[in-house]
């Protein structure tokens, strides 16, 4: 009998251990919290932290704030689903990313690898780990993975 309830003990720790490391550990409510300050932040400004200059060309940061908020607008659909996949984010950074496509030639360097970090962001908020390679095509044309 001993043994049959330690049994049972260890079974149950290993569920608990198991549960602690499950990637969707943000609650819904964080993840809209931090996806409307994501939001609410000035970007494709200077950021000597990441060595950003800066927007090459001010007169689009309007257009591309807009593109960026609009995937974390996407993003938080996705997080209201009941058990949102990474497939169903990495779709719409797909579709974010789509987004840049009528204004891509006039992005330098700069601002394509900062478009990319923002993703990174929106990402790291739901815990993604990976774009599928999205975000390289996305910046160099191909996925050297």
């Amino acid at each position: 009998m001993q043994k049959m309830r330690t049994l049972i003990y260890i079974i149950f720790l290993l569920f608990i251990v198991n549960g602690c490391n499950q990637k969707a550990l943000i609650n819904p409510e964080e993840k809209m919290f931090d996806l409307e300050i994501f939001k609410a932040k000035e970007k494709f400004y200077e950021d000597n932290s990441i060595f950003y200059p800066g927007i090459s060309d001010p007169s689009i940061r309007p257009i591309l704030n807009q593109k960026i908020n609009l995937a974390a607008d996407d993003f938080m659909v996705v997080s209201l689903k009941e058990n949102p996949t990474e497939l169903d984010y990495q779709e719409k950074i797909k579709i974010g990313l789509e987004r840049f496509s009528d204004i891509y030639d006039k992005l330098d360097t700069e601002d394509r690898e900062r478009i990319c970090l923002y993703f990174e962001e929106l990402m790291d908020i739901v815990n993604l780990e990976s774009s599928g390679g999205l975000l390289n095509n996305f910046m160099y044309g191909f996925d050297p993975n």
